[in-house]
């Protein structure tokens, strides 16, 4: 009897292929931006100064003697 063997090629393994080079090419792309581009960008020192003026609350009425 002759062994019936069903061969196709290792088409399954396109799929993956496409899907690791694609994830490459992802990598590459961020590789790139975050080394070529000197890593984070430099921070500016900022002042920021909150200093509002002290406001009293009107009187409320009837408390008045």
């Amino acid at each position: 009897m002759a062994e019936n063997t069903n061969n196709t090629g290792g088409s399954g393994n396109t799929g993956l292929a496409f899907i690791v080079g694609a994830i490459v090419v992802v990598l590459a792309v961020v590789a790139y931006f975050v080394f070529a581009r000197g890593g984070a960008p430099e921070t500016n020192q900022l002042d920021v100064n909150v200093d509002v003026p002290e406001v009293s609350a009107p009187a409320v009425p009837g408390t008045e003697g």
